[in-house]
């Protein structure tokens, strides 16, 4: 990656898709998710206030019904969806995401855990990924696809890897519609997270680049749809504290 890449900044890094949603190019993204990593784990847990854990535990809890013996987790980041999903007892786990930093430090939690019998991680690209047609039993990915340059090249290629009556499990960013939850939860992705996250981290510019990324990103129906013509045949969706986040569950 060169330093010019490297040194975009949020605006340049842009590039048009769809009317209603901005990407970013991969370098871009990839510097941003390098930077931050150091304080990642952290941030996630103290701006969610711990509900972070619970989402991840609900989206393995549904991923458990379908006793996947082998998962792909897209996106894995620090591997924490990874290591919760060891609970279901699988053979194998691959971990791929584009972030060498955040990978590190992936490995460093499994080796501590003791888990790398079951969880390997590589660096990979989740619109193209390295594996062959139909071999996973589940992909699963916690906060990842909104940071897909291309959305539907990437979910067709976790539909491709899987085998036949294979789930895709997606957590994510959604948005709430009672009020007053709908109106404190854009205030705080407006004004609070780039002011906290970036206090924290020393990178505001991550900060910015997040909330830009929630509220762009088609949710519910809209995401049910985008699952829909990616191949996927049956998908439903379970949303959670008030539409905070949502659990999508996507079968081939």
């Amino acid at each position: 990656m060169s330093n010019q890449t490297a040194e975009l900044s949020l605006d340049e890094a842009m590039m048009p898709d769809a009317p209603h949603r901005t990407t970013y190019e991969k370098a871009y993204v990839r510097s941003l998710f390098d930077r931050v990593a150091h304080r990642y784990d952290l941030l996630n847990h103290l701006l969610s206030s711990g509900i972070d854990v619970y989402w991840r535990a609900k989206a393995v809890r549904l991923l458990g019904q379908y006793q996947p013996k082998e998962i792909l987790d897209v996106a894995t980041g620090t591997a924490d969806l990874s290591i919760r999903s060891v609970r279901l007892q699988p053979k194998r786990i691959v971990g791929i995401d584009i972030s060498e930093e955040m990978l590190k430090l992936g490995r460093e939690k499994i080796a501590k855990r003791r888990m790398g019998h079951i969880i390997s991680l590589q660096t990979g690209d989740a619109e193209r990924l390295p594996f062959a047609e139909g071999e996973f039993d589940a992909v699963t990915v916690a906060f990842g696809v909104r940071n897909f340059s291309d959305l539907t090249q990437g979910l067709r290629e976790m539909h491709r890897v899987l085998r036949p009556h294979g789930v895709a499990v997606i957590l994510e960013f959604s948005q709430p519609t009672v009020f007053p939850v709908k109106q404190l939860h854009a205030f705080f992705l407006k004004r609070a997270l780039p002011a906290i996250g970036g206090f924290v981290s020393k990178q505001r510019e991550a900060y910015e680049y997040l909330p830009k990324t929630i509220n762009e990103f088609p949710d519910g129906g809209a995401m049910i749809e985008v699952l829909r013509e990616s191949g996927f045949t049956s998908v439903t969706q379970h949303r959670m504290t008030f539409g905070i986040a949502t659990v999508y569950i996507a079968q081939k």
